[in-house]
Order: structure tokens, then C-alpha cells, then sequence
């Protein structure tokens, strides 16, 4: 913390106002009498294995210093971790006290602050703190009705695209494909339109077999990002209250450059990733989150046999003529509220945590971003790599340098809070994949029968399409909000 310092009488009330307001808090705490925290998360494998290594590091070193102990405690899943918390806030019967610190993602924190049980960070960073985080993580934990603080960031994702470079290299030798199509969301698609043509062309005795290009994990991020690179919010939130924009010209592209090529069989989505797509040889190229990066295969696995794949990392696509802004995900820590000393230690912790190094030996083995401006750096990352000999995927490495380099020109964006913003997402998430995957199989129903693709699209990618679905989608959205 700050320390105080001598000053001259005209000076006293401005600093007796700081202090109360986080600047000059006098700690606390007692390394006679040290504090317990408990910290609920939802981290698995390895990214469990750093946690409890770095807890145990600040155990023995800084909370000793100061009088802190800290215990992690895995629930699973995000949504096991959601469940626990609801049912200590709702005093089930058998459910846990409430932690100290726990893993939330903004939606679920919003819902939980309504409770009013979370702690005012605010009360506690110093403005001077605060600058050292990245503004628009900062940003996105302050869902208070008032601005405050409430969510400390610890670890950040954004999207990237991944293709299999091998298979590739044939297609586009033999095609004249090249990587910067692959620059613009347009330009996927009629890259997608030309690999399904030339795979198609393959096999002269069975049409329409061509195969599908591309694909993406997160829908909800397609229609958040692609909504704002078109210049458009889809939710416009003020004071947790959201306002839906159902822009049509922007959900028309949306529209016509998923939905078509998903139905032409262009794009695809076939197991739970794409990812897992790659690995069955039924994508080439996804856009997924930086943390998938140590997901995607080094070989293809098909019906065809066994072989060995390289990869290609790229940022990911932006819509033709639209602004650069890039997805920024991934949960934060909330504290919830309880004494002086547990939230005062709770914060010196996560300060503590997201230390460049610490950030970096926590996050980058699993492709998250760190949250301090001056740790966005293939230097700081290749310095803390070395200092501490981490092992880090060559995916996942070049995933986070080619976005270091690529922050440079581009904005993160994230929707704000809101209620119900959970149910909102989930339509956004399934509504146009499922009718996809749905009226993708009638179309391969048609060309079974001996329907040309023209033909057996035509009534899906109709303006008539288009219009039913729009409508059908605003209700549902509209519903959802209203409520």
C-alpha cells in the first residue's frame, strides 16, 4: 500500500479522503495472528496443478510475511462452482459457508452482487493500482450500480484461428487459396465455398461429398464481436438494465456468413470442439479461444488413416470494412464480504496473483492473457518462461505472441452485465446453430435423393429464411430481457 507521508496542514483533508477510500489503508493484519482464506475455483489438470503451486509459494513467503494463509478448493466445473455458491447464499441445507474468494464469470458475479454480498474493490485498490490492469478488464468488474469495482481479473482469453497447416498446403497449392482470405470473415467463406467445390471435385461418381472448411466454438462470441466490429452493440446496457438493438442489416451478415455456408456445408460443428473436429479430419480451420490452442491435434484421425499435422496460428477473422475488435473472455475473482481483515487480506492476495510472474506461471501453460499492461509482452512472457522454466505448448506460445503483437491495433470488447445476461447468452449460443445443424441434415436428406444444392438450400437461405428466423430470434431475445 501506499505509505503515508508528511504533508503540510492545507493537505490533510485530501489525504484523510484517499485513505478512506483504499489509498492509505493501514493493514490489518498480524503475522502472529494470521488470517485463513478459502478460494473456490474451477480449475482442473494442469491449471489446478500451478494454482495449488503458487498458493503454496505465496503461503510460505508473503502470506507468512504478512499473516495470510490461503486454501484452494477445485468444485468441478463452472456451473458445479455456480450451484455451490448459490446454495451457501441460499443457507441450503448441507451446503458450504461462503468462501472468501471464488472464481466468477461477469454474468454470474452481476447476479451475486444483486445479493449485495460482494466486496467494493474499490474500497481498496488505490487509483494508481487500478492503472496497472488492462483498462477494459477493469471495466468489465465494475458491475455495481454505482461503477465499483467488484471483479478482480486473473486471467484473460481472446479468440485466434488454428488450421491444419499440412492439409493446407495441398489445398492451396493446388487452388491458389491463400492465407490473408482467411483475414475477413467473407473471405473465409468463399475460401470454405472453394475447399468443399475441390474436395467435392475428388469423387466425379458421388456429388455433393465435398467437405466442410471451417467451423467456430463459441456462438454467442460470434454474435457479440460481429455485432460490434459492424458497429453495433446487440445489447445496450445502462445501469444493469439492457436495451436489445436488433440492428437487421448487421444480423443479416451475421446471418449469411454462418447459417448459409453451415447449410451449404461449407462450415461445420460435428463433435463437442472444433477442435475435435480437426482431429477427425472434418475441419481444416476454427476460431476458438487462445486456451484451446494446447487442444488442437498433432494428428488427423479419419476413416482414411493416420497422419502427422503442423499448425498455423492467425488472428482471428473481422468482418469485411469492420473495426478490429477482438473477444475478450474469461473469469475473474470476486470477494465476498465478512471482516476488515479477511477482505483486506482476500485483496493482498489476488495483488499478489497477478504479479506479472505469477500471472504468466499460472496462465500461459493454458493460453490466458495476463492482466497487467506492462506483462502483454513476448519479453516479459519469454523472461518469466526462463526465470522460472515453464513449459509452454509451442501452440499456445505462439497463440499469445501473435496477440501481444496484435493488441497493438486492436479493441477488446466484452457486453456489460445485465440481468438475465446468462439466459440471453445461451440463445445466443444455440439458437442459429441448432436451426443450422437441423436444416443442414434435411439438406442432406434432398441431396441424398437426388436434389441439386441449389435446390435443396433454396427454401433454408431464402429472404422468406431469413425473415421467419429474424423474428424469431428478436421474440425469443425480447423475452428473455423483458422478464
Amino acid at each position: 500500500m501506499i505509505k503515508k507521508k508528511l504533508i503540510t496542514a492545507v493537505l490533510t483533508l485530501t489525504v484523510a479522503a484517499a485513505c478512506f477510500s483504499g489509498c492509505g489503508k493501514k493493514s490489518p493484519l498480524d503475522p502472529k495472528n494470521p488470517v485463513s482464506l478459502t478460494v473456490w475455483h474451477y480449475y482442473h489438470g494442469a491449471q489446478q496443478a500451478a494454482f495449488d503451486t503458487l498458493v503454496e509459494e505465496f503461503n510460505e513467503t508473503v502470506g507468512k510475511d504478512k499473516g495470510i494463509y490461503v486454501q484452494g478448493y477445485s468444485h468441478g466445473s463452472v456451473s458445479d462452482l455456480e450451484s455451490a455458491v448459490r446454495d451457501s447464499m441460499a443457507g441450503k441445507v448441507g451446503s458450504e459457508t461462503m468462501p472468501d474468494i471464488f472464481s466468477s464469470y461477469a454474468d454470474t458475479a452481476y447476479e451475486v452482487e444483486q445479493s449485495g454480498v460482494l466486496v467494493n474493490l474499490s474500497d481498496y485498490l488505490s487509483e494508481k493500482e487500478l492503472a496497472e490492469y488492462v483498462d477494459s478488464y477493469i471495466e468489465e468488474g465494475k458491475i455495481a450500480a454505482d461503477g465499483s469495482l467488484r471483479i478482480f481479473p486473473v486471467a484473460k482469453s481472446t479468440e485466434m484461428m488454428m488450421i491444419n497447416k499440412t492439409d493446407w498446403e495441398v489445398f492451396s497449392n493446388e487452388t491458389g487459396a491463400a492465407l490473408s482470405d482467411l483475414e475477413t470473415i467473407e473471405g473465409v467463406v468463399s475460401t470454405a465455398q472453394k475447399y468443399y467445390e475441390w474436395t467435392d471435385a475428388k469423387t466425379l461418381d458421388v456429388p455433393y461429398d465435398g467437405k466442410a472448411f471451417y467451423g467456430r466454438d463459441s456462438m454467442a462470441n460470434y454474435f457479440n464481436i460481429g455485432m460490434r466490429q459492424l458497429g453495433s452493440e446487440l445489447f445496450e446496457v445502462e445501469n444493469g438494465t439492457a436495451v436489445l438493438n436488433i440492428a437487421e442489416d448487421d444480423l443479416r451478415r451475421i446471418w449469411e456468413n454462418y447459417y448459409v455456408p453451415m447449410v451449404k456445408g461449407y462450415f461445420g460443428a460435428y463433435g463437442s470442439f472444433r477442435s475435435d473436429d480437426v482431429k477427425t479430419g472434418d475441419l481444416l480451420a476454427y476460431t476458438g479461444s487462445t486456451t484451446s490452442a494446447m487442444y488442437f491435434p498433432d494428428t488427423v484421425e479419419s476413416e482414411n488413416g493416420r497422419y502427422t499435422i503442423d499448425y498455423i496460428v492467425m488472428p482471428a477473422p473481422v468482418f469485411e470494412g469492420g473495426e478490429h475488435f477482438a473477444v475478450q473472455q474469461g473469469a475473474g475473482m470476486v470477494i465476498t464480504k465478512s471482516d476488515e481483515r479477511h477482505e483486506y487480506a482476500s485483496v493482498e492476495f489476488l495483488k499478489w496473483f497477478t504479479q506479472a510472474e505469477n500471472n504468466m506461471a499460472f496462465g500461459c501453460g493454458a493460453g490466458y492473457l495476463p492482466v497487467l499492461n506492462g506483462a502483454n509482452s513476448t519479453e516479459v512472457l519469454d523472461k518469466v518462461i526462463e526465470e522460472q522454466q515453464i513449459e509452454v505448448g509451442d501452440k499456445t506460445y505462439d497463440c499469445l505472441t501473435i496477440f501481444f503483437d496484435e493488441m497493438k491495433g486492436v479493441q477488446l470488447y466484452t457486453n456489460k452485465s445485465f440481468k438475465n445476461g446468462s439466459a440471453a447468452r445461451r440463445i445466443l449460443e444455440y439458437n442459429l446453430s441448432d436451426k443450422a445443424k437441423q436444416d443442414r441434415q434435411a439438406v442432406e436428406e434432398a441431396l441424398a435423393g437426388g436434389a441439386s444444392l441449389e435446390d435443396a438450400c433454396a427454401k433454408y437461405i431464402s429472404e422468406q429464411a431469413f425473415r421467419e428466423w429474424y423474428e424469431s430470434f428478436s421474440s425469443e431475445l425480447k423475452k428473455v430481457i423483458e422478464q
